[in-house]
């Protein structure tokens, strides 16, 4: 039995998603899996987004970003995405994109997209802030595809090294018993 943090969290049922951004005509965007529904009325869905990460403030600047949900099929532009950052690279040349009515990039080969504005945030999360978005209009573009998770992706975040090797506190370790 495993007590890595990194292996329980990889756990969690997570979808993997190319986060959209444009601020004065620039546009980038970046992988996330911290994206959840928050509201059916109105539809509201948070992010999280790491303080050290490039878009954050072009996003704290614009407050409209796009959710692209990426195809099991997709590691490959999740990891496009994911290892590089906007502040090195255009990481949107060469990937066929349009451009949401705030400028924001919409894959044209995701499985599905949604376009966001932001209604509350940024609240402090630990090393990442929090936003909450209302969803404004959206795609369904591959109807018969699965999405990809975070579970599919293995340690392309580094969530091994993230997680400092620290192992799950006794008090949530699952203990097998002969009761059980």
């Amino acid at each position: 039995m495993s007590e890595s943090l990194a292996d329980l969290m990889r756990r969690l049922t997570l979808g993997v998603y190319v986060i959209g951004v444009c601020e004065g005509g620039r546009p980038n965007a970046f992988t996330a899996c911290s994206v959840m529904p928050v509201s059916f009325d109105p539809v509201l869905l948070a992010l999280a987004i790491g303080r050290e990460h490039a878009s954050l403030p072009m996003l704290r600047a614009s407050r409209h970003f796009t959710v692209n949900v990426l195809a099991h099929g997709q590691l490959a532009m999740a990891r496009h995405f994911g290892v590089h950052s906007g502040r090195e690279l255009d990481k949107l040349a060469g990937v066929a994109w349009r451009a949401s009515p705030q400028g924001a990039p919409l894959l044209v080969d995701a499985l599905a997209s949604l376009v966001c504005e932001v209604q509350g945030g940024p609240t402090p999360a630990g090393d990442h802030e929090l936003f909450v978005a209302r969803v404004t209009s959206g795609t369904l573009q591959a109807e018969q595809a699965s999405a990809l998770t975070y579970a599919d992706t293995a340690d392309m975040d580094g969530s091994t090294n993230l997680y400092a090797q620290r192992r799950i506190p006794d008090a949530l370790a699952t203990r097998r018993t002969g009761n059980s």
